[in-house]
């Protein structure tokens, strides 16, 4: 039913946006290893609302507990359940739009393939959903972070305002140190007055979380069906609001010549690199041990301050106030979400690498 995600390093998600609480279940978790619950929560409070003005004003806390996988503070091998409680419902703020399909949400979808759906926040269509696979991205980057491999995402583009900059210049230390996310301070400060200036005309604005994911060994992922980039793209895809994934040189790798677009290889030691990296760090589905960085397009929220025209369950004509809390850009908020669901591809892909030579 699509609420599950991996092969080996599988999770799977419960829970609604007004629900009593959400959740994940993590199974495939090697046993043995060091859980630090003060990182996780660490995690989940990067993505939890009412974080500045710039966010939704939901409070939420997201503390986490563990109710089973775990003994004296490391991972059993069995499976690891997470619980967040929902603890700032306001199931009222949504009762005008019951019966009403509000545009460009999952409403109508919901309603035509089960004929039944949690209108409170959009129920498992909400990207609340999306505190349980922070959640198990945190267990997934602490895995990583035994193989040397890191991940590193940020702000870097709100509406039509770009940042410019390739990756390798930037300071990602800086990343935390504005709401926006974004490591270029200056750029930052203009995200920010675009996101403020669009909260006050009571609107929403899109914009783009980019990763880079560092230490990745050459020969993850599938040859055919399975390319890493491939599952990169589903997994990104599958957070709430995203439109657009490209990897490497992306839609900008059409405009230049294959010579100019070819990554030589030299050998340096022991180990292959190649000169440049607009293949993104994956050839062939399979990565080859350069860089892995991506793009991913997020939406302007489609809950909008102003009144919409649209159709109710009658399929009369109605019109839909947005009303509740609401984030006027997500993408601050998704840059967590980003590296979580990358570090669960890795963390999957990583093990399934290792059935694949006797």
């Amino acid at each position: 039913m699509g609420n599950s995600y991996g092969t080996l390093f599988k999770i799977t998600t419960f829970g609604e946006s007004h629900g009593k609480a959400i959740g994940v279940i993590i199974d495939g978790c090697p046993a043995g290893m060091p859980i630090d619950e003060a990182f996780i929560q660490q995690e989940l409070d990067r993505r939890k609302p009412g974080q500045s003005k710039i966010t939704t004003q939901r409070k939420e806390s997201d503390t986490f507990q563990i109710l089973s996988g775990t003994f004296e503070g490391k991972t059993t091998g069995t499976p690891l359940m997470m619980l967040i409680p929902n603890e700032d419902q306001r199931s009222k703020d949504y009762s005008h739009i019951a019966d009403k399909f509000r545009p460009s949400h999952a409403d109508y979808t919901y309603h035509a393939k089960y004929g039944v759906r949690d209108y409170r926040g959009g129920g498992r269509s909400s990207a609340r959903e999306t505190a349980a696979r922070v959640a198990a991205g945190a267990v997934a980057k602490l895995f990583l972070k035994h193989k040397k491999i890191s991940l590193q995402a940020y702000v870097s583009q709100v509406g039509s305002f770009k940042l410019e900059q390739p990756y390798q210049v930037l300071d990602f230390s800086k990343t935390e140190q504005t709401p926006v996310r974004c490591p270029d301070l200056a750029a930052a400060e203009k995200m920010i007055a675009l996101i403020e200036d669009t909260r006050k005309k009571r609107d929403t604005i899109g914009g783009v979380v980019s990763c880079v994911i560092i230490g990745v060994p050459a020969g993850l992922g599938e040859p055919v069906f399975d390319k890493l980039h491939a599952e990169l793209g589903k997994a990104m895809l599958s957070i709430n609001a995203v439109k657009g994934f490209e990897y490497g040189s992306g839609f900008e790798g059409v405009t230049m010549y294959g010579s100019q677009h070819n990554d030589a290889f030299v050998q340096e030691g022991e180990t292959v690199h190649t000169k440049s990296n607009h293949s993104g760090g994956v050839q062939g589905g399979i990565s080859n041990g350069e860089d892995i960085y991506f793009r991913v397009a997020f939406k302007p929220v489609a809950t909008i301050m102003q009144d919409q025209e649209s159709v109710n369950e009658a399929g009369e004509t109605v019109t839909v106030s947005g009303k509740g809390r609401h984030d006027p850009c997500v993408v601050p908020r998704a840059v967590p979400i980003v590296e979580a669901m990358a570090a669960l591809v890795i963390a999957d892909f990583y093990l399934l690498n290792q059935t694949t030579k006797f």
